[in-house]
């Protein structure tokens, strides 16, 4: 199984961008897929998560700007990064959780910057 991420990039302070997550190959279907960020010299955080049956969980810091959602056909998460800040600048990982196995991306960096 492989996670390829895409959409990060340099953007406004202000600005959007929206994160992509496809997964290749056989994943268990009961799963948890979302998003984390590793800043420069600081820890790898939560972002958002989205489960199987619908259940969502955001990071209090981009509660309201950022907007997580799944194509579980299609094996896909996405993430809409709306009102963008300096301290949203990291690199942004996707994951699949299972009961099996944990499954991570290659990270995609997202700089906000003026």
């Amino acid at each position: 199984v492989q996670l390829q991420a895409s959409g990060g990039g340099l953007v406004q302070p202000g600005g959007s961008l929206r994160l992509s997550c496809a997964a290749s190959g056989s994943i268990f279907s009961a799963n948890v897929m979302g998003w984390y960020r590793q800043a420069p010299g600081k820890q790898r955080e939560l972002v958002a998560i989205i489960g199987s049956g619908g259940n969502i969980n955001y990071a209090d810091s981009v509660k309201g700007r950022f907007t997580i959602s799944r194509d579980s056909a299609k094996k896909t998460v996405y993430l809409q990064m709306n009102s963008l800040e300096p301290e949203d600048t990291a690199v942004y990982y996707c994951n699949i959780n299972t009961k099996f196995k944990d499954y991570w991306g290659q990270g995609t960096l997202v700089t906000v910057s003026s």
